[in-house]
Parts: structure tokens; C-alpha cells; sequence
């Protein structure tokens, strides 16, 4: 049986949060200071006026995705990274966007030459982590999000998968605590992929 590799994709493995402040910038006049925080928090609007709100804020976003995609970049050693450990173990990246998104996403991903199954959540991955386990037989399992709430919920709904906390934005890492409850922090994907590949080697959950 394969080991399972599930992991998110923005700021995991797509550049996400500079190029959508570059947009909401360019079409709503908002500057984006990404904290590691809340989103809603870190917009200001350059006339002065009321900070967005929370709705505001998902409508941004849903802005974004997927019309404004094709802005992202690929984190640096990503690719290479999934494309070593796709010659040993499944690959599926579970990524919180709507289903309409999907296709987006698929096609995105494989413009920068990563072409693995792509399921769309909203909410905790947790309990979709648990699923998609099971689904692939209860192999060896690695988790990556950038998330401390998803490696909470994988914690609580699948605590014998391996859990990786991973910051692939520079400009953010440095504000963003390791997870509690995650196993390890790597914000390289090529370090990531030898401590990926070290759990798959011993062949135990976590």
C-alpha cells in the first residue's frame, strides 16, 4: 500500500495573499497587510472610510477565485518536491475553495506541472482528511496546511496522520507561530520533502 500525501495549496503550494493584495490594491483600492491573522483585519481603505467587513471581505475573496488565479506563483522547490515523493506515495490536494473553483484549480496546478487529485473543502479538514484515509486504505498519511485550525481539526479527527506546518510566504512566515498542534514546522519544501519522506520510510502513523 502507498503512503498518502495530503496537502493544501495556497501558501503551501501556490503564492496566494501578495497577489491578492495586489488586486484588491488595483480594483478596490484597499492595502493588504497580511499578518498571519485575520484577513478582514489586515485591509484599510486608502480613502479613509470603514475597514471591510467580514462579508466584504469573502466577497473579496470570492473576487479572486478564480478570476484573479492565474496571478499566482508557484512556491519555489514545490513541484520538484511533490514530483520526488508522487514515485512512492498518493498525492491529493485538498485545498478550501468552492466547487465551482475546482477546474480552476485543476488546470492551474497543472500549468506548473502538478497534475493530482484536487478536492475542494469548506471548513475543518479534519474530518475530509479522516475520509480520504480511509478511502486509500489507512496508509502512512501526511498533512500540510499553513492553517493552525486545520492541523486542530486533523488532530481531532485523524490524530495518527503525520501533521506539517508549513509558511511557504516570506513576508509572513516570520508572523506565524508553529502550530500547536502540528507535528513539525518546515517552511521549505525541500527540507519538507525529506522529513515527508522520513515518515513514509518508518511506515508508522503518528
Amino acid at each position: 500500500m502507498k503512503p498518502l500525501l495530503i496537502t493544501d495549496c495556497d501558501e503551501v503550494l501556490l503564492h496566494m495573499v501578495k497577489h491578492f493584495g495586489a488586486w484588491v490594491g488595483e480594483a478596490h483600492a484597499i492595502d493588504f497587510t497580511p499578518d498571519g491573522a485575520d484577513f478582514a483585519n489586515s485591509m484599510r481603505r486608502r480613502d479613509g472610510g470603514p475597514a471591510p467587513t467580514r462579508e466584504e471581505m469573502w466577497d473579496m475573496l470570492g473576487g479572486f477565485f478564480p478570476d484573479e488565479m492565474h496571478r499566482q506563483t508557484l512556491v519555489p522547490h514545490a513541484a520538484e518536491a511533490l514530483a520526488r515523493l508522487a514515485e512512492q506515495a498518493d498525492i491529493v490536494v485538498l485545498t478550501n475553495i468552492t466547487d465551482a473553483c475546482k477546474p480552476a484549480r485543476i488546470e492551474q496546478l497543472a500549468r506548473f506541472g502538478i497534475a493530482h487529485r484536487v478536492e475542494c473543502n469548506q471548513g475543518g479538514k479534519g474530518d475530509p482528511v479522516a475520509r480520504l484515509r480511509a478511502e486509500y486504505g489507512d496508509p502512512v498519511t501526511v498533512f500540510v496546511d499553513d492553517l493552525a485550525v486545520h492541523h486542530e481539526s486533523v488532530a481531532r479527527h485523524a490524530p495518527e496522520v503525520h501533521r506539517l506546518h508549513m509558511v511557504s510566504e516570506p513576508t509572513l512566515a516570520p508572523n506565524v507561530p508553529p502550530a500547536e498542534h502540528a507535528h513539525a514546522r518546515i517552511d521549505d519544501w525541500r527540507e519538507a520533502a525529506d522529513w515527508i519522506a522520513a515518515r513514509f520510510a518508518a511506515g508508522v502513523g503518528a
